[in-house]
């Protein structure tokens, strides 16, 4: 998930710079935040399956919760930037938090009112995750030695990606029954029967979404509470120039497509793991099931940035991206073309390859970009926006040639990113 780069310095609550241990209990607090919004992400994995039998919806028409989450990112991205200037980070941050809180409780009134009701509580959720990425992500730099910030980082992001990996046993335990009856079934089901369990699957969301908001209210509070440093954007900042101008520089721009596409990939591969594992020739099992497996996927990445945090001390960032970007296609190909187990523990392992990704591909991208690396860094964030949009060709070519074969689009997103980890291998020559 996304790091902000904002040039800013610290001062302490009351003026004098804040000791280690004042400053240890913040950021308890804000790592919290960053294994909220894991969770939130991911459990997504699990509500795309689950609306798309209770609404008996099209691969397309499920799609449109990652349409309406990621694309949050593009269209607030920009707007929360603006309020986290206006309310401070601190106040900002709580406004995220109200907001995503806000949204879980749309989940509420979603269950009994239909699927438009759940996309517009999707959105609102992640417009509000949005808003509290812009104002943590800073925090996490200032909130101790400057030397270990890349460090504290690296735990959050660990933090975020635990968040990820618990989600989908919990989304499977909570929400899947066991017991579906799949889309043939149903339709045998006489008229009032259909409306009954729609109606008590719909209903299996309420209870999670609104423990998930009060624990985001709680949060909010404690933020709100907390005696935090202020932080203040450095003064002599020259003036980072004109949007237009980014443009000019092409590493920041095929890296802004970078992003796109890993993003796109990323959530894609995770939005179709259930129906692919549900399919008899691959896993045969129930939705419930398959929802601990998707924790494998996502807790794949989380070992895999532990691995490369120690490989690319060795290895160029570019040649370790190529080369986890090549794996990921050779590993989809043996999903697409193979079956039973095998083809599902190689998807699976692309988690393990997509750990790296977005750091390396968001560094590269900022390389030696000054005081520019602020702008630059809103315009990576909103290609976030990839995640709306690459799961919807998914969707369309798993109507038309089934769910096995769809994984030919995220497949395509890596070629480009391995020739972007060859194009810039020698960015970062020492």
């Amino acid at each position: 998930m996304p790091h902000h780069s904002h040039a800013a310095h610290v001062r302490g609550t009351d003026g004098p710079p804040a000791d280690a241990r004042e400053l240890s209990r913040p950021l308890i607090v804000v790592t919290l935040l960053f294994f909220m919004w894991g969770l939130l992400t991911s459990l997504n994995d699990v509500l795309i399956p689950h609306l798309k039998a209770v609404y008996t919806l099209t691969y397309v028409q499920a799609m449109l919760v990652q349409f309406c989450f990621f694309g949050a990112y593009l269209l607030v991205s920009v707007p929360a930037g603006l309020l986290v200037r206006r309310l401070g980070y601190q106040r900002g941050a709580v406004a995220g938090l109200v907001v995503a809180a806000l949204g879980c409780a749309l989940f509420y009134p979603a269950a009994v009112s239909g699927y438009g009701i759940f996309l517009l509580a999707f959105f609102v959720l992640a417009a509000g995750i949005t808003v509290l990425q812009v104002a943590a992500n800073p925090y996490v730099t200032v909130l101790g030695d400057p030397r270990t910030a890349s460090s504290r980082l690296t735990l959050t992001q660990a933090f975020n990606a635990l968040g990820t990996t618990v989600a989908p046993i919990l989304g499977g335990m909570l929400i899947l029954s066991g017991d579906m009856p799949d889309a043939a079934q149903r339709s045998a089901l006489p008229a009032a029967q259909q409306l009954a369990y729609r109606a008590h699957e719909a209903a299996s969301v309420q209870v999670p979404y609104l423990v998930l908001a009060g624990a985001l209210l709680l949060l909010a509070m404690l933020f709100a509470l907390a005696r935090l440093p202020r932080i203040a954007d450095a003064p002599g900042d020259a003036p980072p120039g004109r949007f237009a101008d980014l443009l000019a520089h092409r590493h920041l721009m095929l890296g802004t497509l970078g992003i796109f596409l890993y993003v796109g990939g990323e959530v894609s591969i995770g939005s179709f793991l259930i129906n692919f594992m549900e399919d008899p020739r691959i896993g045969g099992m129930t939705a419930a099931q398959a929802a601990n497996y998707v924790s494998l996927y996502w807790g794949g990445a989380m070992v895999g940035r532990f691995i490369g945090f120690a490989v690319m001390r060795k290895v160029s960032p570019g040649r370790a991206l190529a080369f986890n970007a090549v794996v990921s296609i050779a590993l989809i190909a043996a999903a697409v073309l193979g079956s039973g187990k095998p083809a599902m523990y190689a998807i699976l392992a692309v988690g393990l390859c997509n750990s790296i990704m977005f750091p390396t591909i968001f560094s590269l991208a900022l390389h030696g970009l000054g005081n520019r690396t602020g702008q630059a860094s809103g315009l990576l964030c909103m290609a976030i926006g990839g995640g709306a949009l690459v799961p919807f060709a998914q969707g369309a070519l798993a109507d038309a040639a089934g769910v096995q074969l769809s994984f030919i689009v995220p497949a395509a997103c890596y070629a480009f990113i391995a020739w972007f980890g060859v194009r810039f291998a020698n960015l970062h020559k020492r």
